[in-house]
């Protein structure tokens, strides 16, 4: 229960260099511009004491800045006792790029806490949160101008709320202080779709990808979503949202969920609702209703399906699992689950991958949305939702008005104006703003993508859009 002994894991912030590595080579950037943007700022370790169960308890934490071309930085927290400085490190940059690429204003932190969650009662985890919180706040490490951080694997709501919570209290005059986390609670200055917004920008990226025959038929794939066979790996937030929202509304089939102790799959399809809930009463997908269980998780990768999404930690899919991978398309709902070897493997059997750097932006995303509003101090939608009905109803009206001056009137439905008159909502308005900036951002990538030959694939291509705007900034700072 006390800070993880293990050696750091090596290899995934080299992994993330040498897809920055391979898109530089096709740019005409400076060797002082490139080694700038690549390496990480700084990274604070600390090591804190927290008295619980009679007895003192050492935790380490994290709290990495990547790039300050922009600022604030941003970038979740994670609570794993897997984090270590490497991860992190990775972590950070990948939210540099990220950030970047779907135009939001800010450079790339992340942090991590060496802690098993399950391990501790609610009351001792609001305890150790509040110094770790504290630890970073009185070095400017969380601050609404400064570094924004969010929740992650192992943190959420209840973390972010304690955090912000513990800022306030140290910074009592600060008008702006719900602005120094994103990911809050709506009563503690959150916003309506924050919870699900990874996982709904996985669904916008899929249908965007959809809307391109030419790309489609790179990946050997036709018509939309309807029908499409889908494996996901981790029914975590983001795994379980963009499952959920694939499969009610878009009729895509969920044929296997990999969960940590083994997978389910059926041919028919899986209620991903009620695997989310045995899951929640069980901990895990075994004895599942309906499904074959498969101890051996990791076998389900290497299933036969349409579309692969890999929903939870960095690596899963490695050289020596991808040569055996089937699907023809793969969306990185979690941060770096291929391994450079493998995206170079599954390139060459002419797998298309969706990157996480845009794939899993919507979290982001909608934390800049958060951010804003807490800046601006006023819900969205508030000013002129009811302005806009009333314009809408006016239009209704003339309309009715000039059907019965026709020999032959006619009417709208009520499903018209019902859906016509309601003005759009502080919900509403993120999903319009989340599905505008995966378009966006989907379209930059493809155009370079397209348009160069030298320019093999999606990962490539996100990576030279945004460097390509990371070292603008950098020369309009001088550099």
């Amino acid at each position: 229960m006390t800070e993880n002994s293990n050696q750091p894991v090596a290899g995934f912030s080299a992994s993330v260099n040498a897809m920055y590595d391979r898109a530089v080579a096709l740019m005409d950037l400076s060797p002082g511009l490139v080694k700038k943007i690549r390496v990480c700022n700084a990274t604070y370790t600390v090591r804190f004491g927290v008295r619980l169960r009679g007895a003192i308890h050492t935790f380490t934490g994290y709290r990495s800045v990547h790039s300050e071309h922009m600022e604030p930085v941003k970038g979740g927290i994670r609570y794993s006792l897997a984090v270590h400085q490497d991860e992190v490190e990775a972590l950070a940059a990948l939210m540099t790029y990220k950030c970047a690429l779907v135009e939001v204003p800010y450079g790339g932190s992340k942090g991590g806490l060496c802690i098993d969650p399950r391990e501790w009662e609610a009351h001792e985890m609001e305890q150790i949160t509040r110094r770790f919180a504290y630890e970073l706040i009185k070095r400017d490490m969380i601050n609404p101008a400064q570094n924004v951080p969010a929740p992650d694997m192992g943190t959420g709501e209840r973390e972010m709320a304690w955090i912000q919570d513990q800022y306030q209290r140290m910074n009592t005059t600060d008008i702006n202080a719900r602005a120094c986390v994103t990911g809050k609670p709506l009563n503690a200055g959150g916003i309506a779709g924050r919870v699900e917004a990874t996982g709904r920008g996985v669904q916008y990226g899929l249908r965007e990808f959809f809307r391109h025959e030419e790309d489609k038929k790179a990946a050997g794939l036709s018509g939309d979503l309807d029908g499409k066979r889908v494996i996901v790996q981790g029914l975590g937030n983001v795994g379980f949202h963009a499952a959920s929202f694939l499969s009610r509304e878009d009729g895509a089939k969920i044929t296997a969920i990999i969960e940590r102790d083994g997978a389910i799959y059926s041919e028919d399809g899986l209620d991903v609702d009620a695997v989310h809930l045995h899951i929640r009463e069980t901990g895990g997908v075994k004895d599942f209703p309906g499904a074959t269980f498969e101890p051996e998780g990791a076998k389900l990768l290497e299933a036969e399906c349409d579309i692969l999404i890999p929903a939870a930690l960095e690596g899963v899919i490695h050289a020596g699992n991808a040569p055996r991978v089937q699907a023809p398309l793969i969306i990185e709902a979690a941060n770096g689950p291929l391994t450079s070897e493998a995206d170079t493997i599954l390139r060459k059997k002419g797998c298309i991958i969706i990157p996480d750097m845009y794939a899993n932006a919507g979290g982001v995303t909608v934390s800049y949305f958060e951010w804003v509003k807490n800046l601006s101090h006023i819900r969205f939608g508030r000013m002129e939702r009811r302005a806009e009905e009333a314009r809408h109803q006016t239009l209704v009206d003339e309309l009715e008005r000039l059907s019965k001056n026709q020999q032959v009137a006619w009417t709208l439905s009520e499903d018209f104006k019902t859906r016509y008159l309601r003005g759009d909502g502080e919900l509403e308005l993120v999903r319009s703003g989340l599905d505008d900036t995966m378009r966006t951002a989907y379209g930059a990538m493809r155009a370079v993508w397209h348009a160069r030959d030298d320019v093999p694939d999606l990962r490539t291509a996100a990576f030279i859009v945004s460097i390509n705007r990371i070292a603008a900034s950098y020369q309009a700072k001088g550099l």
